[in-house]
């Protein structure tokens, strides 16, 4: 896991689909002298333009279907300057905290938004149970049904409900913080946890610890086991006590690991439990989820076994949850009264003051006497910028980024200020800009950020019991296959080894279980796909034959890459060029479709 200071005041969720949906692929920059604009409106409009803006020096206009080739052969005109594509900008933040401080009120954090936990509610009557496998759970946060809660402590550990660091009540909170207006909120907020401490004082377990734990589960009555932890090697007696879980109707959840490497950790790495990667609020896979390989065997016994490696994802980067109590750092900003997102770099305390814009702060300006510096990024140290805003006599200091996102860092390890300063946003520059005053609040506070797969795999475990609190009659293993049914399929197309079937979305696994039931046809309904490979006069042949598909058309495609949509007519054939031998990997889908798709079928020459 990664930590990370906490930031208490977030921006509200900016989503962009609908602008995605709107933006046009045919709409035109045209750059024109403005003294020759007349001519070259008429000209265009002659053309079937949509004129949208008359700026100075340019017109933007949709000419509908017309390639941008095709817009420069109708508008041939000498005092047209340039035409060029007119680019779509977009919010860059997909998913975002609600704004606001935990300690005072509820904060939904992104992943919340992100797997439509939002979307569906958490039934409380179905029995649902998560056992937490890890570092304990700090009993002072307020932010639990603690009368829901039970727990083991494995040998040497100390009690489950005393923390051993903030790892353990990060994770829990994240499965099942409580809706109760303060704080956070689970991905199934209030379900039953059962925790189990498995981490002694330095940090670490072994195999027979989580195989004891298991079993403890299993006794505790938990539906899902949920760990945030790995390590290399697999273990046989530790597999065993998962599979055992698994056959008694169970779900295994685990944390593929923070390496940012093609390495298979464990207990991830056993078939018998859901490996999990981490996504970042804007759809991105993190840069370090690891990402192992679906290959299983050797030569002729290779084949592709979706159990061993990422099966989904969901948010693990700068995830915000429950910390032991005073132990997270936390900032708040707001100007002229309204709330933005800040990240805290050093120094407590809370001012309130007139801003003063100070440039880069390079240098000493006796403007900045009394109030607080607005810095931008670069040129020389956040900790010289903020030396530089306290020596003019400013009270606290705001690094705005100079790329997009949050500005999250520290003055280093020989801080010599004493103002509070923090970061902010790229995205909020302009706003900070306009305005004229601005409050700083910097202390602890009881909820944190922290970044790893460890944070994405409770966030699985909680929609999983989301899920399945609406669907008690089915298996883990059924809730397991809806998770990767419905998964929004992101990075390459169809499944790959970064996503695996996607991000979990809850909503969408709650539809399919209603409209298909428990069985629900696996991963993607009963679309199924066998292939046979072959050799002919040298060339390298695969035949695909499917049934189970409900569109007129299907989407066939290779080691994740779509080659062909054709009629579903139930076969064909692939053509691969080139010599020596090879494994190729395929899927079909529905056209269109990334949930409605076959397991995929891997061929070897």
């Amino acid at each position: 896991m990664k930590f990370n200071k906490f930031t208490t005041s977030l921006l509200l969720a900016g989503l962009c689909a609908a602008a995605n949906a709107q933006a046009s692929d045919d709409r035109y920059i045209i750059q024109v002298d403005n003294s020759k604009k007349g001519v070259v409106k008429a000209l265009a409009k002659k053309m079937g333009a949509e004129l949208h803006i008359d700026g100075d020096g340019f017109l933007a206009a949709t000419f509908s279907g017309k390639e941008l080739s095709e817009v420069k052969g109708l508008l041939n005109n000498p005092h047209i300057k340039l035409i060029e594509v007119d680019q779509k900008r977009q919010l860059m933040g997909l998913y975002n905290d609600d704004a606001g401080d935990p300690m005072q009120q509820q904060v939904a954090p992104y992943a919340y938004y992100q797997s439509q936990a939002n979307q569906v509610t958490f039934d409380p009557n179905a029995g649902m149970k998560v056992c937490v496998i890890d570092s304990g759970l700090d009993m002072s946060n307020p932010d639990f049904i603690w009368g829901n809660i039970t727990g083991d402590n494995d040998s040497g550990t100390g009690n489950w409900y005393e923390h051993g660091g903030p790892h353990g009540t990060h994770v829990a909170g994240t499965v099942a913080a409580a809706d109760n207006n303060i704080g956070v909120i689970g991905m199934a907020p209030g379900v039953d946890m059962h925790i189990i401490k498995v981490f002694n004082a330095e940090g670490w377990g072994y195999s027979s610890d989580l195989a004891h734990a298991a079993n403890l589960c299993s006794q505790a009555g938990a539906n899902i086991i949920s760990m945030s932890l790995g390590g290399g090697g697999a273990n046989s007696t530790e597999e065993n006590a998962f599979v055992s879980f698994n056959n008694a109707g169970g779900l295994v959840v685990a944390a593929a690991g923070n390496d940012g490497n093609n390495v298979r950790s464990y207990p991830a790495g056993y078939p018998s439990v859901m490996m999990v990667g981490a996504n970042d609020a804007d759809n991105n896979i993190a840069d370090f989820s690891q990402f192992p390989s679906c290959q299983s065997g050797k030569g002729k016994n290779a084949g592709e076994d979706e159990t061993i490696c990422v099966e989904v994802t969901a948010g693990g980067v700068d995830t915000l949850s429950t910390y032991p109590a005073g132990l997270a750092t936390s900032s708040s900003l707001s100007v002229d009264g309204t709330a933005f997102a800040s990240s805290a770099m050093e120094n407590s305390g809370s001012v309130t003051a007139s801003v003063y814009f100070m440039g880069t702060a390079e240098a000493t300006d006796a403007s900045a006497s009394g109030k607080v510096c607005l810095i931008d990024r670069g040129n020389i140290s956040f900790h010289d910028k903020v030396a530089n805003c306290e020596n003019s006599g400013g009270i606290g200091a705001i690094i705005i980024n100079n790329e997009a996102g949050m500005l999250y860092g520290t003055l280093g390890d020989t801080n010599t200020t004493s103002i509070p300063a923090i970061g902010a946003a790229f995205e909020d520059r302009a706003a900070l800009l306009a305005s004229s005053s601005a409050n700083i609040v910097i202390g602890t506070s009881d909820y944190g950020l922290m970044s790893g797969t460890s944070m994405a795999t409770p966030a699985v475990s909680g929609i999983a019991a989301l899920v399945w609190s609406n669907h008690p009659e089915c298996t883990g293993q059924e809730i397991r296959a809806a998770l990767k049914a419905t998964a929004q399929d992101s990075g390459a197309a169809g499944k790959d080894v970064y996503f695996g079937y996607g991000i979990v979305k809850a909503a969408d696994a709650d539809a399919y279980l209603t409209a298909n039931g428990c069985a629900g046809g696996g991963n993607g309904g009963d679309l199924q796909l066998t292939a046979n490979g072959y050799k002919s006069k040298g060339s390298k042949y695969v035949d695909l034959n499917w049934q189970g598909a409900s569109t007129s058309q299907v989407d066939i495609f290779r080691n994740g890459s779509k080659i062909v949509t054709t009629s579903n007519d139930n076969s064909y054939t692939d053509s691969i060029s080139g010599k020596g031998g090879g494994s190729y990997t395929y899927q079909v889908c529905e056209q269109g479709s990334t949930s409605a798709c076959s397991e995929t079928q891997t061929v070897v020459f």
